[in-house]
């Protein structure tokens, strides 16, 4: 039986790491086209670009936590090792150095691959320390609970606190690129701080097998179906959220407006993007909670199929919304249901990839947990890298202007609201497809893991 600290430790990996991502994809995009100086075009194909090093560094970086073997395990090190670079490399993404515009794009260039980069280099060892750390694929599921709980919790303090941080920043006399660079700042500590934490309360139980063979893992990995459909379902949740995330920051300045208010009849409370994410994160804080119950009782890949059906409706639900004070009301009212819904989706990924590690052990031999939870972060950067080029590529087609004070034609609007409602939905109705043919249902998983308990005592 894992003690609680630990739970609480590994959490605290996934809170460093998510409050960077989601201020990644939900306001570098906006960064980029609106305080940095890129254009749409060129800000999508950037986004779009650098994930072809992604697709290299993530299974390579699994390999590597492998095959490490310290005083403090296989993947846990890394934590110590990478949390500094972690945290400046995320201050200089958010850096606008006074360059021409040629120089500006190779500054982005350079810092956002060093920023993926660094991020695979904690990320896909934490992930897989998931798999050494139990053998029960129940308390696995358990572990990535407190993982999203935390995550979702960062996440949370991340995006409500970000455009305060910005404006206090601007206050200050800063300039509106030099605000963003300091809130940053503010964040990339916490973020250190976090991932020291983790290393401090966790330990490695499991000692999984790993083959000294390279091309054995890889081959193990190609033949293994259930890898396959995880890795889509991965993908297309990640393309979800973040479709929605880094609308947000255009829908709620070009649709919403600065004058949206929130009446609670004792007070107010301004509504705006930062707001609107932030009760997604609380309440896919709730949704993660959710998931242990309802995916012990109905089983992980049903418990994802009603999840994603969920989604599809109310994501359908919200194009229909007016723009009007109860429909800011309503839209925040969609947001807490699909959250809720994302919040009990995203705890199961991460507890079915340690299952597909176990498969891969039981058939081949070698677990290659590294390997295998660096495709996970590789699916969830290639879906937050096809969101965001699409997200650009669709605004730019809508006829969006990136101009501070622009006014936004019906079509840009129009556009906007596509981008918080069917386009999901379709989205998420692809993905119920995907996970429909998972085949590591709960029975399944059962036998694999009396199969290996007995294999590891012998």
């Amino acid at each position: 039986m894992n003690p609680l600290r630990e739970k609480i430790g590994y959490g605290f990996g996934d809170m460093s790491s998510s409050m960077f991502w989601k201020i990644f994809s939900y306001y570098l995009p906006f960064f980029y086209s609106n305080v940095f100086g890129l254009s749409l075009a060129d800000a999508g194909m950037l986004m779009l670009i650098t994930r072809i090093w992604d697709a290299v560094s993530d299974p390579m970086m699994g390999v590597i936590a492998d095959r490490t073997q310290t005083r403090w395990g296989k993947y846990r090190p890394f934590l110590l090792w990478i949390a500094a670079p972690f945290a400046i490399a995320g201050i200089l993404l958010f850096t606008t150095p006074d360059m021409g515009p040629t120089g500006k794009l190779v500054w982005a260039y350079v810092t956002y691959i060093l920023m993926m980069t660094v991020y695979t280099a904690i990320n896909v060892p934490y992930g897989a320390m998931l798999g050494v750390m139990t053998d029960d694929s129940n308390t696995k599921t358990v572990f990535s609970s407190y993982r999203m709980f935390f995550a979702y919790g960062g996440s949370f303090i991340a995006l409500y606190s970000w455009e305060p941080l910005c404006n206090w920043f601007k206050s200050m006399d800063c300039s509106l690129a030099q605000s963003w660079q300091y809130a940053m700042v503010v964040i990339a500590l916490g973020c250190l701080l976090g991932f020291l934490i983790c290393f401090t309360l966790t330990r490695e139980h499991v000692k999984s097998i790993t083959s000294q063979s390279v091309g054995k893992d890889i081959r193990s990995l190609v033949r293994n179906a259930p890898w396959w459909t995880l890795n889509g379902a991965s993908l297309l949740f990640n393309f979800f959220n973040t479709v929605r995330g880094a609308t947000a920051a255009y829908f709620f300045k070009d649709y919403i407006g600065a004058n949206a208010i929130l009446d609670f009849g004792a007070f107010n409370i301004v509504f705006y993007a930062g707001l609107f994410l932030g009760v997604g994160e609380v309440c896919n804080m709730i949704g993660v909670a959710l998931a242990v119950p309802v995916s012990l009782r109905l089983g992980k890949k049903s418990t994802y199929t009603l999840a994603l059906t969920s989604l599809a409706v109310l994501s359908v639900l919200f194009f229909f919304v007016p723009n009007t004070p109860l429909g800011w009301w309503l839209i925040l009212i969609l947001q807490v249901l699909i959250s809720l819904c994302t919040g009990i989706i995203s705890p199961l990924i991460w507890s079915m990839y340690a299952d597909v590690a176990d498969y891969a052990e039981l058939k081949d031999g070698t677990a290659s947990t590294g390997l295998i939870f660096s495709s996970g972060s590789m699916a969830q950067k290639f879906g937050g890298a096809f969101a965001g080029w699409a997200v650009m590529a669709l605004l730019s087609l809508f006829g969006y202007n990136t101009a501070e004070d622009a006014i936004q034609t019906p079509e840009a609007l129009g556009g906007l609201c596509y981008l918080m409602s069917f386009i999901p939905a379709a989205i998420a109705v692809l993905s119920m497809l995907v996970v429909f043919i998972y085949p590591l249902n709960h029975n399944r998983m059962e036998e694999i893991n009396a199969q290996l308990k007995s294999r590891r005592t012998n």
